[in-house]
């Protein structure tokens, strides 16, 4: 943490008339948390971190080892604009979750992306994520009442949500975050805001801020901004395309221009190594009950573990290249969904990708075809496998997997792993409309 960061924040704090400093961290299912303090407070928590209690925190500590200390990243400092009043304003900063010693907290989601990221660096890359996260806008949320009926790419006057999508960039590049482009997407009364690429790290504290804008100038508008994965019955679900690359000291390392797909024997292998494990991290990418809901063949959701150039059916895309462009040389993997905790996601996708490349996973050839439309047996004759169809199925999946025990750590995993089984027993003794509907009056 640099004295200059700290300097910069102070002088800020001073500078804006801020009144309070909102210290942001996340749990293991990337629940945003926060509490304020005041501006005189900061120099303590710079030096030593604010402490709290972990206990009530999901998937933080049991009541005996309760004690946390957030300490701010002053890099993460910035004025949240929905809270600017003119005369006084609120900041926040994201923090690193420590033990009482001053030792990084392994349940923290934060933590356990640096740890990966770090292995990266060691190996002489950083890894840049750009996301697409969709969402839907409802009247209230209550139900699921849209705003408008418009489609893919419509623009008003059946777009009514362009002024709230106008407004959310406005505040997202307020605070320093870049909007590459916004639109209507396919369902009625869904958007998309795509980020301009950062580094990791970044990226994951900026996906948080993103859905927290989205919902906070939403709810200014009087309406409500939802990213659960599948809210309409027969319409598209929500998804959070990731497109990531990896840059070493020679640019681009999955680029290479001698290669018929412009892809380096690294990115095949990175490729490669997303599309093994890909079952074993689903239940982190995609991790609620309703996420599976959308994995379903038929809406644009991949669930078919293949890649390809083109073809959208596919779990991972490799945009085709334009000349003197290589440092967009690039891997879209299209299962994860926004309601994802985007330190986990992006920790186990980077730790997939690089067992890849450390063991030189080869990649078969893209397969171009409309998956949806091939029958069973054509997809078997070509090696195609789907993902889960289930969280049940998924969680059991990832809970035999070495590479996600890896990633997280032993703390997140098991935490992750038992939140999820109770998730899923508490779904699948649910009764339903539907089971009411179909059985009751004929069974």
């Amino acid at each position: 943490m640099s004295g200059k960061g700290k300097e910069y924040v102070l002088k800020q704090i001073k500078d804006k008339n801020v009144r309070f400093v909102r210290l942001w961290f996340t749990d293991v299912l990337g629940f945003l948390k926060s509490f304020s303090i005041a501006p005189r407070e900061l120099e303590l928590a710079f030096e030593e971190g604010m402490g709290f209690d972990g206990s009530s925190i999901e998937g933080f500590a049991r009541i005996e080892e309760s004690d946390m200390v957030a300490k701010p990243d002053p890099s993460t400092f910035t004025i949240l604009p929905w809270r600017a009043s003119g005369e006084e304003n609120v900041a926040r900063m994201f923090c690193d979750i420590l033990n009482p010693d001053g030792t990084p907290y392994e349940g923290d989601p934060r933590w356990a992306l640096k740890r990966n990221l770090k292995k990266a660096e060691d190996m002489g890359y950083t890894m840049n994520v750009g996301p697409e996260l969709e969402f839907f806008y409802f009247e209230d949320s209550e139900g699921t009442e849209p705003l408008d009926r418009g489609g893919y790419f419509d623009l008003t006057p059946l777009d009514v949500a362009s002024d709230l999508r106008r407004d959310t960039i406005t505040a997202l590049e307020s605070m320093g975050i870049l909007v590459e482009y916004s639109h209507h997407e396919v369902a009625p009364s869904q958007h998309e805001i795509d980020l301009r690429y950062m580094d990791a790290l970044t990226m994951a504290d900026a996906a948080m801020t993103y859905r927290l804008t989205v919902k906070e100038v939403a709810m200014q508008h009087g309406v409500y901004a939802t990213f659960m994965p599948k809210p309409i019955f027969g319409e598209n679900g929500s998804g959070m395309h990731v497109h990531q690359s990896l840059f070493g000291e020679a640019g681009n390392a999955f680029f290479d221009a001698d290669d018929k797909y412009y892809l380096s024997k690294m990115g095949k292998s990175y490729i490669a190594g997303l599309l093994k494990h890909a079952k074993e991290l689903s239940s982190v990418v995609a991790q609620w009950v309703n996420s599976y809901k959308r994995l379903v063949p038929g809406y644009e959701a991949p669930v078919y573990i293949s890649w390809a150039r083109r073809n959208r059916s596919a779990l991972i895309r490799v945009p085709m290249y334009k000349p003197g462009k290589s440092n967009a040389t690039r891997m879209e993997f299209r299962c994860p969904d926004p309601a994802c905790n985007p330190y986990l996601a992006f920790a186990v996708m980077l730790a997939a990708g690089m067992k890849g490349m450390e063991k030189g996973y080869s990649l078969a050839d893209p397969i171009e075809e409309d998956i949806f439309e091939m029958t069973m047996a054509e997809r078997e004759a070509k090696g195609i496998e789907s993902l889960p169809g289930s969280l049940g199925e998924a969680i059991a999946i990832t809970e035999q997997s070495d590479l996600v025990r890896e990633a997280l750590g032993d703390h997140i995993f098991e935490k992750f792993i038992a939140n999820k089984k109770m998730e899923w027993d508490q779904y699948r003794t649910h009764v339903s409309d539907y089971e009411i509907e179909k059985y009751l009056s004929i069974l």
